[in-house]
């Protein structure tokens, strides 16, 4: 699995930027009151973001000190799974709670202060998971061997 890309992460962003001013425009436009992201919700992400890191903690030991420490391949493939997923609804989020904040101050009838601020730490609480899972992607990655560059073999042949 390769770290996520800044492309796609742009792409995640954009994407749920879009949806969520289509819903915003779509609830306004039917009379009903638009989405204003609670505040629990910027805790929850930012809690997971961190919590992210944390599971990954023991796998970057195991990778920094191959001889000594060793982890289970399985616990090291739910880890990288989750800081991929984080990273991915981290975008999404970070773009949906933006085009909230713009949607709540382009409006001709200025919404709340808290109504912003709330936005704003939904906005903050997504950087939070983004990043988190950004660097527990780095932190499950292994580096190069400098066994494996000399090799005369071809990758495809079978031993003898």
């Amino acid at each position: 699995m390769t770290r996520t890309g800044p492309a796609t992460i742009a792409l995640f962003a954009i994407f749920g930027g879009a949806a969520g001013w289509l819903l915003e425009i779509g609830l306004v436009a039917m009379g009903l009151p638009s989405v204003v992201p609670p505040v629990s919700l910027a805790v929850a992400l930012a809690i997971i973001g961190v919590l992210v890191i944390g599971f990954a903690l023991p796998v970057r030991r195991a990778v920094k000190e191959r001889e000594s420490a060793r982890i289970d391949p399985f616990y090291a493939t739910r880890v990288v799974v989750l800081a991929k997923a984080s990273t991915l609804a981290g975008g999404l989020l970070v773009g949906a709670a933006l085009s909230i904040v713009v949607f709540l101050l382009t409006r001709s009838v200025v919404a709340g202060v808290g109504s912003v601020l709330m936005a704003v730490a939904a906005v903050a609480g997504a950087i939070v998971l983004l990043v988190g899972g950004l660097v527990a992607e780095y932190m499950c990655s292994i580096p190069p061997n400098d066994d494996d560059k000399g090799s005369d073999k071809p990758a495809t042949t079978r031993p003898s």
